[in-house]
């Protein structure tokens, strides 16, 4: 199967540029509408297609996002791999505003959102021991270091459900004694939902503040992620781009993430739900 890669724009970037054959594609889904069209068309030769996860506008809040839905679009038009692209709040004195964070792992505190695509009449247990694909976080590192920006390999992103910001009790804590590295409000239940897909992801987090526990920044501004945000879209976008001309055509995901449903469906064929199984189709076709 030729490889397609998905990408999810989270603030500050709405679009790719560069892309041949560019057109913004309406998919729908059974689970409802996704942020917005998908932007499709071919990178370094490259088959692409791009979502903005807040919508263009920034539409959606983080606890709104429909994250099924996007993923389900995402899979519904051939994506292989997903690439979020977002912004968050660093724990680290050495990881700074301006840099940018492979996520390596995550700790999801979301609480308010649907977290599967799974549920009663179609019962699935799928492993995220190891969430991202180390392969593509790989290939996002490698992208990284030949445009040159300053990243971290790896990095615990710690998902909030916001809209609000943390506490300086909530990020000490989540800092000092949860050994959190990085922290944001969308890439859960996004991870899971691609685990559950059968899609490779990997997490490109771009620092924009110190989130509330560093005694010499203070609060979160929202006007200070503005700014870190629309100096750091270019070099987003220039990692895309690199990462496109370095991804291998074809081949299956060395790690199994195209096969993790292979032993993850618990219900009885003559047990299921039709109407759920239905809903399946794109997301879980291969072993439904």
């Amino acid at each position: 199967m030729e490889r397609t890669i998905g990408v999810i724009g989270g603030s500050g970037v709405y679009a790719i540029d560069g892309l041949e054959d560019a057109a913004w594609q309406q998919v729908t889904t059974p689970w409802g509408a996704p942020s917005d069209a998908v932007l499709t068309g071919r990178l370094d030769g490259v088959r692409m297609a791009f979502l903005p996860r807040h919508g263009r506008g920034h539409v959606h809040s983080p606890s709104t996002v429909p994250y099924r839905a996007n993923i389900d679009a995402l899979k519904r038009l051939g994506c292989t791999d997903v690439l979020s692209v977002s912004a968050c709040g660093s724990f680290r004195e050495e990881m700074a505003p301006g840099d940018f964070v492979i996520v390596s792992d995550f700790i999801d505190r979301t609480f308010a959102r649907e977290k599967s695509f799974f549920g009663t009449g179609c019962v699935a247990h799928v492993s995220v021991a190891h969430p991202v694909c180390a392969r593509l976080g790989d290939l996002a590192a490698g992208a990284a270091r030949e445009i040159g920006v300053t990243h971290h390999h790896s990095g615990t992103y710690l998902a909030m459900e916001g809209p609000q910001f943390s506490s300086v009790a909530e990020s000490r804590m989540y800092r000092d004694v949860w050994r959190a590295d990085v922290i944001g409000m969308t890439n859960m239940p996004e991870a899971k939902l691609a685990r559950e897909a059968e899609l490779c992801y990997a997490s490109i987090a771009m620092i924009t503040d110190y989130d509330s526990w560093h005694p010499d920044h203070g609060t979160v501004q929202i006007s200070d992620i503005v700014r870190t945000l629309t100096a750091n879209a270019d070099n987003a976008r220039r990692l895309v781009e690199a990462l496109a001309a370095a991804m291998p055509a074809h081949g299956p995901c060395p790690h199994g993430c195209d096969h993790a449903l292979d032993h993850a469906i618990l219900t009885a064929p003559d047990a299921r739900d039709p109407v759920l199984v239905a809903r399946l189709d794109a997301v879980a076709g291969r072993v439904l």
